[in-house]
């Protein structure tokens, strides 16, 4: 058996598909380590997966706490530089200084690299180690036939949105660049190559995105052995979170979550009551970090607001979900076969809730233009028209074919016992049931 060390950001979205995937490669027998700040051993403990905490002085226990509640007050792109900065603090003071000697000092044999930490690969390759890379949000990789994932920019063939395409990769790998100075610093120390461009950094056996195939854009660069696996997401590697089910009543469920970051705004969730006031739904609000339920006060409609909710079993009763379109909300609410009503904010959620959309399974409210009108009349078409429950149903179809955490594993475990690249083309996902064709049934209503 095989000892796995585990490198990702400390964030909710980062932190659960790489911890479901450790809990299905231990279940396997295998030995799994998680190195990261103290505020993820929580987590880790969860879910019995070993821990061994780096940078304890820089990052004491607490620090993301603080991070968060001073994210959660800025918007666009002060929290996109924000939440880089940090990562960069991370990863020059944690992974790049400590997580070698970490790595070596509990003998392990092989990594799994969030595609986020540059840093990760530069380790790997540091101490001679296998890794694998896995995607937890859209793909950064320059590619001119796609935007790039920071942006809302709608999926077009067009040769023009190619030269704005080329563009917008053009700034993110110039901005990718120096804001990963201090990994081509070790880089450049310990003689290897320096990193020009988000894909140098990916692992050259197995690259993993908990994407479904079928809500990404049609890409025309992927690596041979690039693989979408479909999301990660099992009850296993949550935390287990009181919810009072009896207060729900047999109208259909809406659900709305902001995520755990940025939702510190009042203005938002009281939009969100507002629109669903008079509609045949009940509305559960979940608040994530920052706000208290009692703080907000009483909301139009007396929805259900917790501070956090069992979103998967949430999302199992749900009609609609409304969200600031997370990839991973957005992927848990298509597992379950629900369309959403997308309210992105920053970081790669407008790309996510442009395929969304893209996709016919939601409809998206910008945050420049949210009002609750506009908002009001998003839940209403989505709710009434079934052609965007149909597409949420069939990308459900596309994400139990794709294979899930099992199939990531199974890849994982060739890559490393082979040390060989395992091609896409080789390690094909079962052929799936004939359905309909998935973006051919837009809404008309």
């Amino acid at each position: 058996m095989t000892h796995y060390g585990l490198l990702c950001p400390p964030t909710t979205g980062h932190l659960n598909p790489m911890l479901a995937l450790g809990c299905e490669l231990k279940q396997r027998g295998h030995q799994v380590t998680l190195f990261n700040i103290l505020d993820t051993a929580a987590k880790a403990k969860a879910v019995e997966i070993n821990f061994w905490p780096l940078g304890r002085k820089e990052f004491p226990l607490g620090t993301l706490g603080n991070f968060y509640d001073h994210l959660g007050t800025l918007r666009g792109l002060a929290a996109f530089q924000t939440t880089l900065n940090f990562r960069q603090q991370v990863w020059a003071t944690v992974f790049l200084q400590e997580a070698p000697a970490a790595i070596q000092a509990a003998g392990v044999e092989a990594l799994l690299v969030d595609h986020v930490i540059v840093a990760g690969g530069a380790i790997a390759e540091r101490l001679s180690l296998p890794f694998v890379s896995l995607c937890s949000a859209l793909l950064m990789q320059p590619d001119d036939s796609v935007p790039p994932f920071f942006a809302g920019w709608p999926y077009d063939p067009a040769p023009w949105t190619r030269l704005r395409n080329r563009f917008g990769h053009a700034l993110l790998v110039q901005y990718w660049r120096m804001v990963h100075q201090p990994v081509n610093e070790y880089r450049q120390m310990w003689r290897s190559p320096l990193y020009l461009n988000p894909s140098d950094a990916l692992s050259p056996l197995a690259q993993i995105s908990h994407q479904p195939a079928e809500f990404e854009y049609p890409r025309q660069y992927l690596a041979p052995y690039f693989h979408f696996t479909g999301p990660f997401h099992s009850t296993v590697s949550r935390e287990t979170v009181s919810f009072p089910f009896e207060k729900l009543t047999s109208q259909p469920l809406i659900y709305a979550s902001m995520g755990t970051l940025r939702n510190r705004s009042h203005r938002v969730f009281e939009q969100i009551a507002a629109a669903c006031v008079g509609l045949d739904a009940q509305l559960v609000i979940a608040l994530g970090k920052g706000l208290a339920p009692e703080a907000l006060g009483a909301l139009p409609g007396d929805p259900i607001v917790v501070g956090y909710a069992p979103q998967l079993e949430l999302l199992q009763r749900a009609t609609l979900a409304i969200t600031h379109a997370g990839l991973n909300t957005a992927l848990e609410s298509l597992q379950a076969g629900v369309p959403m009503v997308a309210l992105p904010v920053t970081d790669d959620q407008p790309g996510v809730a442009a395929r969304i959309e893209w996709t016919g399974a939601g409809e998206v409210v910008p945050k420049s233009r949210l009002t609750t009108a506009r908002l009001r009349t998003a839940v209403q078409q989505v709710l009434t028209c079934e052609t965007y429950k149909q597409n949420a149903v069939r990308l459900r179809q596309a994400t139990a074919q794709a294979g899930g955490v099992t199939r990531a594993a199974d890849i994982v475990e060739r890559a490393i016992a082979t040390g060989k690249p395992v091609l896409t083309q080789d390690f094909s996902k079962p052929k799936p049931e004939p359905c309909a064709p998935l973006f051919n049934s837009l809404p008309s209503c």
